[in-house]
């Protein structure tokens, strides 16, 4: 395991495990948000959102957590994981609102851009099982057929999967 994909919906923990599996594996990680993200909320230009993943899939190894479905072209053939976290959207609702919580004020997601939560953003986390789901899950069987999936459901899930790491 040296080229780790990890995908799933906001707030079902894609930042938190790619960090103990780059701790784990000693890879660095890349969090796609900080990458695509200008302060103030302003998205990056789509020529410097693809070099600097290109650049992030040129490693050895990596860990790249984030969907951004629009560039799987340069990551899905080249991974040999793919860990989707297929957690429920009240799941999901409930963590963005806790990190929203314990973050406001601040800019972790990328820099220069403030925690928010709004009514959009409530409304994508609540539609993306139905928006985006099969499609990235269809987009990892089709442009990853070569890695190994891993479904995780549970925090018990991704607990015996990072102790199988």
């Amino acid at each position: 395991m040296r080229r780790v994909l990890v995908l799933g919906p906001s707030g079902s923990g894609k930042s938190t495990l790619a960090r103990r599996l780059g701790a784990a594996l000693h890879v660095p990680v890349t969090h796609l948000d900080q990458l695509y993200w200008r302060p103030g909320w302003v998205p990056a230009p789509p020529e410097d959102f693809r070099a600097a993943q290109a650049a992030a899939v040129a490693a050895d190894g990596w860990i790249i957590e984030g969907n951004y479905s629009s560039s799987f072209d340069l990551r899905l053939p080249l991974a040999d994981t793919v860990v989707f976290l297929d957690v429920g959207r009240t799941t999901s609702l409930r963590r963005v609102l806790l990190r929203h919580l314990r973050e406001r004020g601040r800019d972790t997601q990328a820099p220069g851009c403030v925690s928010k939560l709004d009514l959009e953003f409530v409304r994508w986390i609540w539609n993306w099982p139905r928006t985006h789901r099969s499609r990235l899950l269809a987009s990892v069987a089709t442009d990853a057929p070569l890695a190994r999936h891993h479904l995780l459901r549970t925090h018990a899930d991704v607990a015996a999967f990072l102790l199988s790491v």
